[in-house]
């Protein structure tokens, strides 16, 4: 059965970066931990020490994790947008290339979930 649309539906984009008050929306994820079932979204300010991010904004999202406690940040892996970097913790989240929709995400070797169940 055909389909005809009745007017034109113009492309409402909600998570464009001037949407977020001058912050942009970085997404954080934390590999072989499925407790926590996907990336997390941040609106965070592009000025932000990537330290500061891994100090205040990770705990607050992963505390709840059995592991969290665990992890050894000089360990971590980490990944942005699907290439592995290494951040400059005293540096802005721009300055570290991380950008409005960026993906973050980090490995904590040795660390592979509950009783390494991956969750």
């Amino acid at each position: 059965m055909p389909v005809t649309a009745i007017g034109d539906y113009p492309a409402l984009i909600k998570d464009k970066v001037e949407n977020f008050h001058g912050n942009q929306l970085v997404f954080v994820g934390w590999d072989h931990h499925l407790m926590i079932d996907s990336p997390r979204a941040f609106p965070l300010p592009p000025d932000m020490p990537f330290g500061a991010l891994v100090s205040e904004v990770l705990p607050a999202a992963y505390a709840p994790h059995p592991e969290w406690s665990q992890v050894d940040m000089d360990q971590v892996q980490w990944m942005l947008d699907g290439d592995a970097f290494t951040p400059d913790f005293a540096s802005s989240l721009k300055d570290n290339g991380i950008g409005h929709k960026s993906v973050v995400r980090f490995k904590t070797p040795g660390l592979n979930g509950i009783q390494g169940s991956g969750s």
